[in-house]
């Protein structure tokens, strides 16, 4: 199903706009759109996060451009789409954790709401096209009411922390800048949702497969502060599979502007069993239950309905959650056992081809 872009060439020799290509999202798309034959352009700040699979992968030499720029800044982002003049956009470069936008709710509200203002103004004042934009936003920019059926995209936005409501403000103003300037132009603006990713090469703060992989090189037991909380996990693949999708079928009549992302219903898994698969996978690992005083708040269930990614796109989830936990666990493992950056590159696109087949 996924090997449709290969075959059908819509990415090939195409100019690709990835902003936030130097993180764990972006890193992977860099990767697959490289190996479908775009000139991919990345976006992002000065200084990229160490460790990252950006630079462990070398992915640099994938680029046709890699443009340094703050979202913040009209004038950076202008020029970055002015001079890639990009057949694609797609908008991941973000302030992308929740716990992070307690601490810098300001920062992070500018950069995923003005950030996103930005960059649709850019494209507005380079005039030119046509261009497909695929928005990123996430599964957390609905109003969360914990109840246990999928959130729809019709459903209505909201945001208990600050991430949350940057990311429903977010899909506003994507929604507003098509409406008022590119309804009847040569740019088309849509918005993408995903669920919990995971996959090799994440090394962010405060996500749940990348505490557990700093605690093996410790050699401690992660500490899980939630493990009852029950999340859409899905590989990385999935959802970026699913941009693909969306962008190389957007003339399509009955595509719409936003879509859902995520796993089975089967995969809607809670943390605590999340770990369980990754201790299965790792002999010598483990995980307890880690106690935190004054806490924020986060979300206690999540889940997404992709029924509507379905019928339009003919769109469904490739990997299950023990295909994924198999190929993060290969992906590590090498990489914890010095794997250069070719190596690193190498199975990067075996599992995407992988994932194609």
């Amino acid at each position: 199903m996924n090997g449709d872009f290969r075959a059908d060439g819509t990415f090939h020799s195409a100019d690709v706009l990835v902003t936030g290509h130097t993180g764990f999202k972006g890193s992977w798309l860099t990767a697959w759109l490289h190996d479908l034959g775009a000139r991919v352009h990345g976006y992002a700040l000065p200084n990229t996060p160490s460790p990252s699979m950006f630079e462990r992968c070398e992915l640099k030499r994938l680029l046709s451009s890699d443009i340094r720029g703050d979202l913040r800044e009209l004038e950076s982002v202008t020029q970055a789409v002015a001079s890639s003049r990009p057949r694609f956009v797609f908008h991941m470069a973000a302030q992308s954790l929740v716990r992070r936008s307690y601490a810098e709710p300001v920062e992070t509200i500018a950069t995923n709401v003005v950030g996103t203002a930005n960059l649709l103004e850019g494209l507005r004042r380079s005039g030119s096209g046509p261009c497909t934009v695929v928005i990123v936003t996430s599964d957390k920019c609905y109003e969360n009411r914990e109840w246990p059926w999928g959130y729809r995209e019709d459903d209505p936005l909201g945001g208990y922390d600050p991430y949350s409501a940057s990311k429903a403000c977010q899909e506003i103003v994507a929604r507003a800048y098509q409406r008022s300037f590119f309804s009847e132009g040569n740019i088309r603006v849509v918005r993408a949702r995903a669920g919990n990713v995971i996959g090799g090469g994440d090394w962010a703060e405060d996500r749940l497969v990348a505490d557990f992989v700093r605690a093996i090189a410790a050699g401690k037991a992660v500490k899980c502060r939630n493990p009852t909380a029950v999340r859409p996990w899905q590989h990385v693949l999935e959802p970026l599979s699913g941009y693909l999708r969306l962008a190389a079928m957007v003339d399509a009549p009955r595509v719409k502007d936003e879509y859902n992302f995520g796993p089975t219903d089967a995969d809607i898994t809670s943390v605590a069993e999340l770990l369980d698969g990754l201790v299965a996978r790792w002999p010598g690992s483990s995980w307890v239950r880690g106690e935190e005083s004054n806490a924020p708040h986060e979300a206690g269930l999540l889940a997404l309905s992709i029924e509507r990614a379905r019928f339009d796109l003919g769109w469904r989830p490739t990997w299950r959650l023990a295909d994924a936990l198999d190929a993060l666990v290969e992906w590590y493992r090498e990489e914890m056992q010095g794997a250069n950056a070719s190596r690193l590159r190498e199975l990067t696109l075996e599992q995407i081809r992988r994932f194609e087949a």
